[in-house]
């Protein structure tokens, strides 16, 4: 009970709601550099309100050679705890966790500034709570329904510094940080470089297209799209294709009224 009191003192002044900002592409690429244990196992603290879950996902990830648990932890006050405790580098957290809300306990880990990549158990989420969970830190969002083999793939690629969004969730996350960002601004530079064909490019991808579908539609072969797509990547400077939509939504590169 003290320990629960002690964490819910330290979040009362994160209670209040956050004033919703831009996404911030530069902050944000500079936040997701790879953990610093390279060759280590990672390390991860898995916290969820069902117990049938945790019994599921605990000897999962166990199993795997190049992970290692740290926890496993009903609520967010152990949550926390286990965090500050064993400093993993992956927090597999339960949105809908109880005693701390799940963006309670990414509020006090940002606070805290512990180096803990979150990747969220969600369902739907509003577009106001996707766009503070991202400024809040989280890294990568998996719906319980999930298959293993890609729940594991989802842990080594926000360990190694990447954003984990499945394609069934791009859509609604670029719709929601479209919405939160200023109409107003105006981007530095008007196109950075990029051609007209790169441009269609870009957009599907903002769309969530796949190489094979964006090749389908434009009726050229998918090594096309790698090339062209390699150019963007190099012309703007990100490293993933969800970055590049935000990246493509900040700078308005795409009609951001469609989203």
């Amino acid at each position: 009970m003290q320990s629960a009191r002690k964490l819910r003192g330290e979040v009362e002044d994160a209670q209040r709601p956050l004033t919703p900002r831009p996404p911030r592409v530069a902050p944000l690429k500079a936040s997701l550099t790879p953990a610093p244990r390279t060759g280590a196992q990672i390390l991860v603290l898995i916290a969820d309100r069902d117990d049938a879950f945790r019994e599921e996902y605990r000897p999962l990830l166990e199993a795997q050679a190049d992970f290692a648990i740290t926890g496993c932890v009903g609520d967010g006050v152990e949550a926390v705890r286990l965090a500050y405790e064993t400093r993993p580098d992956i927090l597999m957290l339960d949105f809908a966790v109880p005693a701390l809300s799940g963006l309670d306990v990414l509020r006090t880990l940002q606070r805290a500034n512990l180096p803990v990549r979150t990747i969220l158990l969600a369902g739907d989420l509003d577009k106001p709570t996707l766009v503070e969970t991202l400024q809040l830190g989280a890294r990568g969002f998996v719906a319980r329904t999930t298959p293993g083999e890609l729940v594991c793939k989802s842990i080594r690629k926000v360990n190694s510094g990447e954003l984990w969004i499945g394609r069934d969730m791009m859509t609604e996350v670029v719709r929601a940080l479209s919405t939160a960002a200023p109409a107003g601004e105006t981007p530095a530079h008007s196109d950075f470089g990029l051609t007209r064909r790169e441009r269609e490019i870009l957009t599907l991808v903002v769309e969530g297209e796949t190489n094979k579908g964006i090749a389908r539609r434009l009726s050229v072969g998918e090594d096309t799209i790698k090339h062209h797509l390699t150019s963007i990547f190099n012309k703007t400077g990100v490293s993933s294709r969800l970055e590049l939509a935000l990246f493509a939504l900040h700078y308005h590169l795409v009609e951001t009224n469609k989203y």
